[in-house]
């Protein structure tokens, strides 16, 4: 099981190389915002994947590191592996947004796009594994990335250090679980998800993981799986759903108001408070996403 002192452990790992995001209070949402969206790739994912790739053996290193992903993680995986001067290989569903699979062959990648759908291309990533024997970089299963994710909340603990809540948006569970082990026996954590991409609900309601086929706007959301490590540590934790129009109004909110240029993914924490979902007296929202395509953006920022 993850703990705190792994994620301690990562903070040490990963060090200067990444960026130590401000925590910002916002009067329009009622909250201070962790911005993540600062991150070299514009999320929360470049913490977990160095934290992964500096782990790595000189075997390891040499056979190059393989993971999926829906855009953020792939940047991030791609980004760190350039820092580490190893090889990778991301897999991603021909669904996934072509700006973030441009984003990720910029730092260096190369970007498998061959699968359908999500659950084809989980099938497609366990061949090519076999077939080349990279080192999986698993989004929401290695310890090492969620505790690597987990140094954020660390972060946010020092900075609002009487925060009664921790708001995180959720896809295949990585961050909330990293969140989980840092401050979860001392702060409230709120797991967030689109009503279009239920990953938790959908395992909670079954007693285990489960694939589905996600469509949210908030593509960063968009994990067709839960992982089982982030289902161990968070089944019990409080969940809520966002509407897509929730997930547009926050957007705006956070652009407008507090002046962040966020994706959809990392205005649906702030969903959440902004219809009233959650109630909290000082709560820390994580924005973490600020990978979005011009074309979306004027779409949903332009519309009321």
């Amino acid at each position: 099981m993850l703990t705190r002192n792994d994620v301690e452990q990562a903070r040490t790992a990963i060090g200067g190389a990444v960026v130590r995001t401000p925590t910002l209070y916002s009067p329009d949402i009622g909250a201070h915002l962790k911005c993540e969206l600062f991150q070299r790739t514009g999320s929360f994912k470049d913490r977990g994947a160095l934290n992964k790739l500096t782990a790595l053996t000189p075997d390891e290193r040499a056979r190059g590191v393989i993971t999926i992903s829906a855009g953020n993680h792939a940047q991030a995986v791609a980004w760190a592996a350039a820092q580490e001067g190893v090889d990778a290989l991301v897999v991603m569903a021909r669904v996934a947004p072509d700006h973030k699979a441009e984003g990720t062959r910029a730092y260096g990648a190369t970007v498998d796009r061959s699968p359908e759908t999500w659950t084809s291309a989980f099938d497609h990533l366990e061949q090519l594994i076999a077939e080349t024997g990279r080192v999986l970089v698993h989004p929401h299963e290695d310890p090492l990335v969620l505790a690597g994710a987990g140094t954020l909340a660390l972060e946010l603990e020092e900075d609002v250090p009487d925060a009664d809540a921790v708001v995180v948006a959720v896809g295949g569970g990585g961050l909330v679980a990293g969140i989980q082990a840092a401050v979860g026996d001392r702060m409230r954590v709120v797991a967030v998800e689109p009503e279009r991409a239920q990953a938790l609900h959908a395992a909670v309601a079954a007693g285990r993981p489960v694939f589905q086929e996600p469509s949210s706007i908030a593509d960063g959301c968009n994990a067709p799986r839960f992982g089982q490590l982030p289902f161990d540590l968070c089944r019990d934790r409080e969940r809520v759903l966002v509407g897509e129009d929730e997930v547009a109004v926050a957007m705006r909110v956070l652009y407008g108001r507090a002046k962040l240029a966020v994706e959809p993914a990392g205005a649906v924490a702030a969903a959440a408070l902004l219809s009233g979902k959650v109630q909290a007296e000082r709560p820390v929202v994580v924005v973490s996403g600020g990978n979005v395509s011009p074309e979306i953006a004027s779409g949903i920022l332009g519309s009321r």
